[in-house]
């Protein structure tokens, strides 16, 4: 629970506290919003957690932003502020429908301050996976297949390029925001990606995460500014994903491949909001990628059992794709359907030449979909050891238990240190 609360709260507290202290005082406003968890962990540990937990640490980081204020010598108008701040925090957030173009969400308005645009559009991700989605070093690395300390360093570069270039809390208004829309939307889609397949833990689903990127999704296009086709289409993208999570794992927490799946079990009335939302995109002849990754999850919840898939179209969707944003990951997606249409020795000659497939050599998935394919081959020892390949590179509980199973299809020895653990 203590784990949830602070991954959904973390870019809340954020912005409060750098709307009082300043983007100039970023790192300031992260250190305050950490003492105030490890207070938390502490008192709770002993004491329960609290009925309302989030009115409580919200408090406690006021506390310590007023001390942090007084000890800095600021101007002590904000402290004030500070202390009437809960209200501001707890106040309800926009509607669909209404007039105010206002954002008063603190997290989506410091997203719009991290994609300011003198931050490198990289940059401007990264910060806001750091600062809003509470995203370790480790998992944004992940994301972005780089190194710790290459994020590292990103991060402090691009908070000391804040402090040079004196960027401030406050929004331009109206259509001036729209330039900005770009590194808010790449944020919540990396955010729903840790959500919909966890980096590490036990669990392979988070659906706090999804939700939230959700919840931010739905109040952008609430915004004049972020009106725009391609965040109905990202948020399209998102519901018709979510639609799927009931049958995604079986009852043990187990992973489900998508012909296992019971397609039953999956959230009609978010397949409907999902389709909605693309029917929004369409509007206007702006093609993005989150267009491109909503059409192939429609076709997937479109299609009425596996057998049915119009693989077809989907690879259509992943040439443009990979037109529009070649990468190495979505040319490995792309192999998926290549193999589903061509048989799996094509899928396989498809990743041999994926362009930086070097890139993908750190990545479970590569040797996830390689075995994957060989084992339809029934090359079971080449299979095996892409499988006992990826499930060293796994840090996902519910992934290494399938990666365990598949080795042992494959008739993989699997040493027993590895077989307990799974």
């Amino acid at each position: 629970m203590v784990e949830h609360f602070f991954r959904h709260e973390k870019g809340r507290l954020h912005g409060a506290l750098v709307r009082l202290l300043g983007v100039h005082n970023l790192s300031l406003a992260e250190d305050v919003a950490q003492e105030a968890m490890l207070r938390a962990l502490r008192t709770w540990s002993m004491g329960g957690v609290p009925a309302n937990p989030s009115a409580w640490i919200t408090q406690v980081a006021m506390n310590l932003a007023r001390d942090a204020l007084r000890h800095r010598k600021m101007a002590t108008g904000k402290e004030a502020a500070i202390i009437t701040h809960h209200e501001q925090m707890t106040a309800p957030l926009p509607v669909a429908g209404e007039t105010s173009q206002e954002i008063r969400d603190d997290a989506l308005r410091l997203m719009f301050v991290c994609a300011h645009p003198e931050i490198a559009p990289d940059a401007q991700v990264i910060l806001a996976l750091k600062i809003l989605c509470g995203f370790s070093t480790g998992e944004i690395a992940r994301a972005f297949l780089a190194t710790e300390a290459a994020i590292e360093k990103q991060l402090t570069r691009t908070k000391q390029r804040i402090a040079d270039a004196g960027i401030g809390y406050e929004l331009p208004e109206g259509e001036d925001l729209a330039p900005r829309l770009d590194g808010v939307l790449a944020a919540i889609y990396l955010l729903f990606n840790e959500g919909y397949k966890a980096s590490s833990g036990d669990r392979l689903l988070r659906e706090e995460l999804c939700q939230e990127a959700i919840r931010l999704a739905a109040l952008i296009i609430t915004h004049p500014a972020g009106r725009a086709p391609r965040s109905h289409a990202l948020l399209a993208l998102m519901l018709l994903t979510a639609a799927r999570f009931p049958a995604r794992l079986d009852e043990q927490g187990g992973l489900l491949r998508l012909d296992d799946q019971d397609r039953s079990k999956w959230d009609q009335q978010l397949i409907a909001q999902g389709l909605m939302h693309l029917g929004h995109a369409a509007q206007g002849t702006e093609i993005s990628e989150y267009h491109l990754q909503a059409g192939i999850a429609a076709l997937h919840c479109l299609a009425p059992d596996y057998t049915s898939t119009d693989w077809e179209k989907i690879l259509l969707h992943y040439d443009e794709l990979l037109r529009l944003k070649p990468s190495p990951v979505v040319a490995l997606n792309r192999a998926v359907a290549v193999a589903h249409l061509h048989g799996p020795q094509a899928g396989l000659d498809t990743i041999a030449a994926i362009p930086q497939r070097e890139k993908l050599e750190g990545h479970y998935l590569l040797y996830t979909v390689t075995g994957e394919l060989h084992w339809r081959l029934q090359n079971h020892q080449a299979a095996a050891w892409n499988f006992r390949r990826a499930l060293s590179l796994s840090q996902v509980g519910p992934e290494q238990a399938y990666l365990a199973r598949m080795i042992e299809r494959s008739g993989g020895a699997l040493p027993e240190a590895e077989r307990s653990a799974g």
